[in-house]
């Protein structure tokens, strides 16, 4: 059985026999109340701030995803074009791979920490010592793009060493490619505040604060879900690592009040050093989605996300087959997208062939990658949206785009979705891993078209008000002049 990974063009069935109230967020619920929350509106940036630098320089170091759509990029991707339509020096600077986002591509046409580098020097002490011609031959982002399609992995099983050579900083195996980050940002960018993507990359911070002598920032986003992922006895060796990093950080951004929390304790920070800002992506292009004819002879549920065990689809099989079996939903459809990784391709094909061996082969579909018009219209096409993860959540992105499209979303109540949904309306909780519970929910919305619109409504409304690109970098930019 083979699963096709990528599907180009319109969104089409993939057979698998052929085959990714505070209206802020404040102290309330947070166990310390010095977190500080950050306002999305212009009141948000400190006139000192402005007026000492009308156009600050920002190098945010991000982290590309090996070829495959990751929050974190599409995130970081947003927060770039909406800080640099807002008139400041924000350089986005890919590590390890180029970043891949289905909107303009934001980033700075060079790759530090190159992926193909970092693991020669990481395996072969030769190329600890080459040449920088050498050096910049394998850092070609065509180069590690086509690396990427050849296995590149991002899996934290199998990357327990280098991920501690890494956060060794210059007393790593990758030491030249720290003094190659910091002796660019010294000669070329000359920030005045670096941004770091997650802590996973911080072991340059000390470099960094030695040469540069600026504010570090960095954006807490998932850290703990890849060190949980570690094999022994590299995991507890790069927690220790990190919260050692951590104590030379100036201060960290998290989207939610759950993971500020979390983080404080899982890293040891103090709380003072955390600030909450919320989530927030480019909602215009949802605005104008039509969504499906409300008569049409059959309800459809839809998932979009990588497809993996930690993001639970299946559990969300497991409901779709209980629901087939009910007589209110019994013509029920599911639609499934995005990215399928090599190291996937099993999970994938046993719970497409467990729909298949019940029947159901031709009442589910896998759309592959989608770029933003199709994922658009595919959400145009759902009736309810779920992604009931396994993991606790630090972001959502999916669950705003969903929402920005008009379409109500069933989340698991863990991580960051009670904040999400508490704020903007637009969908229900189910305990996690229950696909009893989360079948019962789905029924109720599939089969009750007015409280299907009413929270479709609400959510579009909160997301296009709350949650915009925009008032995230407003939010972030208040961050940053509390350290400039």
């Amino acid at each position: 059985m083979e699963i096709s990974i990528e599907v180009k063009g319109k969104p089409r069935r993939a057979p698998v026999a052929q085959l990714d109230s505070a209206s802020v967020f404040g102290t309330e619920g947070c166990r310390f109340e010095s977190y500080r929350a950050c306002l999305p509106s212009a009141a948000c940036v400190p006139a000192n701030f402005m007026n000492a630098s009308p156009q600050p320089r920002i190098a945010y170091i991000t982290a590309g995803g090996a070829g495959m759509f990751c929050g974190s990029c599409l995130r970081d991707n947003a927060l770039a074009g909406a800080l640099q339509k807002q008139g400041v020096d924000f350089q986005l600077i890919p590590t390890y791979t180029p970043i891949r986002t289905d909107e303009h591509d934001h980033s700075v046409d060079r790759i530090f920490f190159g992926g193909i580098n970092v693991f020669l020097q990481q395996k072969i002490p030769l190329f600890r010592h080459l040449p920088p011609f050498v050096d910049r031959m394998l850092d070609q982002p065509w180069l590690i793009r086509r690396a990427s399609e050849w296995g590149i992995t991002t899996d934290a099983h199998q990357l327990g060493a280098l991920t501690l050579s890494m956060l060794r900083g210059t007393n790593g195996n990758q030491r030249k490619e720290v003094r190659k980050l910091v002796d660019w940002l010294s000669s070329s960018a000359q920030p005045q505040l670096v941004n770091l993507t997650n802590l996973l990359i911080a072991g340059c911070i000390p470099e960094l604060k030695r040469s540069l002598g600026i504010p570090v920032i960095v954006t807490l986003q998932g850290d703990d879900i890849f060190l949980e992922d570690l094999p022994d006895p590299y995991k507890s060796e790069a927690i220790d690592q990190v919260r050692q990093l951590a104590e030379q950080v100036d201060g960290f951004i998290v989207f939610s009040r759950y993971y500020a929390d979390f983080m404080a304790d899982y890293l040891r920070i103090p709380h003072r050093k955390i600030h909450v800002v919320p989530l927030g992506i480019n909602a215009a292009d949802f605005m104008d989605v039509e969504q499906a004819n409300a008569d049409k002879p059959y309800p459809t549920v839809g998932y979009l996300a990588r497809i993996c065990h930690a993001k639970g689809l299946h559990t969300l099989v497991d409901a779709f087959m209980k629901l087939r079996q009910r007589p209110e939903t019994e013509n029920v459809r599911l639609n499934i997208a995005g990215w399928l990784g090599r190291e996937d391709r099993n999970y994938a094909e046993t719970e497409f062939a467990r729909m298949t061996h019940a029947g159901l082969e031709s009442e589910f579909q896998y759309m592959g990658v989608l770029d933003r018009t199709e994922k658009i219209h595919f959400l145009s096409e759902i009736d309810v949206f779920s992604v009931p993860t396994v993991y606790r959540e630090p972001k959502g992105i999916f669950v705003l785009e969903a929402l920005a499209a008009g379409v109500p979303v069933v989340e698991p109540e863990h991580g960051s979705f009670p904040e999400l949904l508490e704020r903007t309306g637009g969908g229900r909780l189910v305990r996690p891993n229950d696909s009893d519970h989360l079948a019962d929910t789905l029924q109720e919305l599939l089969t009750n078209h007015a409280m299907r619109k009413q929270l479709a409504r609400e959510g579009r409304d909160r997301v296009q008000r709350e949650f915009t690109a925009e008032q995230m970098a407003r939010a972030t930019l208040k961050v940053y002049g509390e350290y400039l």
